[in-house]
């Protein structure tokens, strides 16, 4: 294959890497496969850009893309409407869908395994025609993302820990808001403290990501109004990877999901693969596209 990999500098893990030498390891090991491949690091307000150049050069097999959940997410964005399989070298804070891809952790170590790999067809989401590979979700999740950001930090740790003040600060002081919804045809009306639709259902004794991404639905949670000691329990289960068995969360499987707000008379948000958004109308769409996203993951 010939191959374009393009490195987000400011990502997690890379923004501590020497990345000539981190680029020159990447293309011995695709080279030793028998693949071409060149390599960009690019700074962080040019990852779109070269994402878009890359996935519509007619000459190219596949691209890889290095950062975090953020960065991964927009190059499947890309990748999706332009049909280019995607790699993903997960150098962010979670990595959650390279868990989900079942690839190494370790920037070190990918590399061989995308180069030895195969593709594969795999699902992703959309809201509002908007791709995610992970979840939208709103609530619990966007408030403490709103709270973090209001924080100063300028590496993994810095993060880890804006995010553990962000989240004590959502425990006393939850959200509750109304819900109509329509999944595959079952109306109903709820008030809730959190919604998650994912692509794919999360798994059983894991951190909130899929275990697979090719079994074709969302998963869609939602928790009930929360009080704090609630808001609590709920961490204390998505911790332990007990998110789904939580007795706190409702679970449903659909191919579409369409969300409506009753009475919104403010400004809400949702975070969509890491990254809060406005939600500017009272109805959202959410989609799986089964199959649609090509995958460069690890051999059988």
């Amino acid at each position: 294959m010939k191959v374009k990999a393009i490195f987000n500098r400011g990502g997690g893990t890379f923004r501590t890497t020497d990345m000539e030498t981190y680029g020159r390891r990447v293309e011995e090991v695709f080279r030793a496969a028998g693949h071409q491949i060149e390599i960009a690091v690019v700074a962080p307000s040019d990852i779109p850009q070269a994402l878009e150049s890359a996935c519509r050069r007619g000459d190219l097999d596949a691209i890889v893309a290095g950062g975090g959940d953020g960065t991964i997410s927009a190059a499947a964005g890309v990748a999706w409407r332009t049909g280019m399989p995607l790699g993903v070298i997960p150098a962010g804070t979670m990595n959650l869908f390279a868990r989900s891809l079942k690839l190494p952790l370790d920037i070190w170590k990918v590399p061989e395994v995308l180069a030895n790999g195969r593709i594969i067809d795999g699902d992703i989401g959309s809201a509002d025609g908007r791709a995610f590979v992970h979840q939208f979700s709103m609530g619990l999740h966007a408030r403490m993302v709103r709270y973090r950001q209001s924080y100063t930090f300028a590496s993994r740790p810095g993060k880890i820990g804006a995010s553990v003040r962000a989240a004590i600060g959502v425990i006393f002081n939850p959200p509750d808001f109304e819900i109509e919804f329509d999944a595959d045809g079952h109306r109903e009306s709820r008030h809730v403290s959190q919604i998650s639709v994912s692509n794919n259902h999360f798994g059983h004794a894991t951190l909130m990501y899929a275990e697979d991404v090719t079994a074709g639905h969302l998963g869609f949670y939602t928790a009930p109004p929360l009080s704090p000691a609630g808001v609590a329990k709920l961490a204390s289960d998505i911790l332990r990877g007990r998110f789904r068995a939580s007795p706190l969360i409702t679970e449903m499987s659909a191919l579409a999901v369409d969300l409506h707000f009753p009475k919104v008379d403010r400004k809400i948000n949702c975070v969509i693969d890491g990254e809060l958004l406005p939600i500017k109308r009272r109805d959202v769409a959410l989609r799986v596209h089964p199959g649609e996203l090509k995958l460069l993951v690890g051999a059988e």
